[in-house]
């Protein structure tokens, strides 16, 4: 006997504790999923609370209020429109689980608990949350579903104890965040439970942006001959329904809509637009603000912040000093213009006389080193926190990963700020990046078609601007050598020799390994920033300060 099954995979943007707006967007999207016909509606792992929910999730009333919300919801599927499953943490027998709930008939029918919880990266579950035992297919509407949370699907025995208690069909509810490469990655172990199985799989994830952490969506569903049969967008909010026919032969499934994969460079540049909107948006934050130094940084920062937020909501400031070169002033307010935002100056001599004066005691008999260069770089950031403090608006930093990796910025300074932009940017991203969107514009964004820079920026050698004549190749070697030397130390954690044999000298991959470690507390207090590697510093990447390993081979 032949059973048909539509399914609905809802992508969506929850907000982490925010359950009566989750909510609003779960009624919403089964509308959604009711009108195109679905029979049940899949959602993200936690998408009641929102993922991830870290400790909030150990507070008894947050846990309270997710409950409590899942049966409100559960009550509302008796109207005979489509169930739902849904993830939510819930308790039982004095444990805390990480669960999906399937919701149908006004009541919850059944819950399976995640088994396989993660605990590396920025994942930590187990600080949290209880592993489920192995669990038998949940019965919906004549077909039975295997139902696997997120990590579950990364290894094989859910999967395969699923299959062998008589699954017909796998259903993964996901908050997997997005990191360059990923999606190759998700496809890659969602074929192999299938190839173990011989079940088809739908696999949901949820999109938007939590802290570092950005989800790009990419929801998508494979058959039982791992054929893919629907591809949801990525980075956008959407309802896709795939349909289904089970029987003695396996499950079925009528090719659906296939979204094409955005080239590396816009998944990036969607990923810190997602980024910064959301965390803006869901701080409610009225705008921000961004130092604009004629530089290729805080171009780009400022580019991502108007695509994200409309020019309307980002202000900019010009803060020259007496090593300000002219070009760099220019090239600040044509990318001003090219963008259509507002941009103030305010000079900043008259207070680095000021501090010279005051420090002129102290400093009495020394010579001139970075101490004078730093002065001046937080006399900016007194300017722009000024700012900050006055309009409501978040102080945006302009630091790129290159420059976080080895200490290249200044502490109270340049580094002052509520968001990062391009703390996991790379400098030569950073120029691939700017190039990229100086001839594309995203769809969706509310930035102005056209150049965001002029080239000048893009072309001319980095500088801080805060001695005579600086170049940023005065400190550090040429960014396309410093970053696959970084690549080598914080990404693949290689040694020194082994980043010596892809070409590069030993002394300086000494040198570059040592201002990595020492710049550790610096990191420290860097404000949070869109990860989009797989080895962000933060979470993913948890150094000691006091490190006596420093120079062991």
């Amino acid at each position: 006997m032949s059973e048909s099954l539509s399914i609905a995979l809802a992508q969506i943007n929850p907000t982490v504790g925010a359950i009566e707006h989750n909510a609003e967007l779960i009624r919403e999207s089964r509308a959604e999923a009711a009108r195109l016909g679905a029979d049940l509606v899949v959602y993200p792992e936690l998408v009641i609370t929102g993922y991830p929910p870290e400790d909030l999730v150990l507070r008894p009333a947050f846990q309270q209020a997710a409950e409590e919300m899942a049966l409100e919801l559960a009550a509302e599927t008796a109207d005979g429109g489509p169930g739902l499953l849904l993830g939510t943490p819930w308790r039982e027998e004095g444990k805390l689980y990480n669960a999906a709930a399937l919701l149908d008939g006004g009541k919850i029918v059944a819950r399976r608990y995640k088994h396989d919880l993660p605990n590396y990266g920025v994942f930590d579950e187990m600080r949290v949350f209880e592993a489920g035992p192995l669990a038998g297919p949940i019965a919906f509407r004549g077909v039975r579903l295997g139902v696997l949370l997120c990590e579950d699907m990364w290894f094989p025995d859910v999967a395969e104890s699923l299959a062998e208690s008589g699954a017909q069909l796998l259903v993964t509810l996901n908050g997997s965040p997005y990191e360059h490469g990923k999606e190759d990655t998700r496809l890659s172990y969602a074929v192999a439970r299938i190839t173990e199985t011989g079940l088809g799989l739908v696999y949901v994830n949820q999109v938007g942006g939590q802290d570092e952490l950005v989800f790009d969506g990419a929801s998508f569903v494979l058959d039982g001959k791992r054929k893919l049969c629907l591809q949801a967008p990525w980075w956008q909010e959407c309802v896709n329904v795939s349909r289904w026919q089970i029987d003695g032969d396996g499950a079925h499934c009528e090719e659906g809509e296939r979204a094409p994969v955005p080239e590396q460079m816009a998944q990036i540049y969607a990923a810190l637009v997602t980024g910064l909107r959301d965390y803006v948006d869901k701080n409610h934050f009225p705008g921000v603000a961004v130092g604009l130094s004629g530089g290729i940084d805080s171009a780009l920062t400022t580019a991502v912040a108007v695509d994200a937020l409309g020019p309307e909501r980002v202000r900019t400031i010009r803060m020259p000093s007496r090593y300000s070169s002219d070009h760099s002033l220019d090239d600040a307010a044509e990318c001003a213009r090219l963008l259509g935002i507002r941009c103030d100056t305010v000079a900043i001599e008259l207070a680095h006389r000021a501090f010279e004066g005051m420090l002129a005691p102290l400093f009495q008999g020394t010579q001139p080193d970075a101490t004078e260069e730093n002065v001046q770089a937080r006399v900016r950031g007194i300017i722009m926190m000024a700012l900050s403090n006055k309009t409501g608006d978040m102080l945006v930093t302009t630091g790129n990963k290159s420059e976080m990796s080895v200490g290249y910025a200044t502490l109270y300074g340049d580094m002052c700020g509520g968001y990062s932009v391009l703390k996991d940017v790379y400098k030569t991203t950073v120029f691939e990046l700017s190039r990229w969107r100086n001839e594309n514009r995203l769809q969706g964004t509310l930035g102005p078609d056209g150049p965001a820079m002029p080239d000048n920026i893009i072309t001319k050698p980095p500088s801080a601007e805060l001695k005579p004549d600086q170049l940023d190749e005065d400190s550090l070697p040429p960014y396309s050598v410093l970053d696959d030397i970084l690549e080598g130390l914080v990404e693949d954690e290689h040694t020194v020799e082994e980043i010596v044999i892809r070409g590069h000298p030993r002394a300086l991959v000494r040198r570059i390994r040592r201002l990595l470690y020492i710049a550790e507390y610096k990191r420290r207090q860097a404000p949070p920033g869109v990860k989009i590697t797989r080895r962000a510093f933060g979470r993913d990447r948890r150094y000691p300060i006091v490190n006596g390993f420093l120079n062991h081979e």
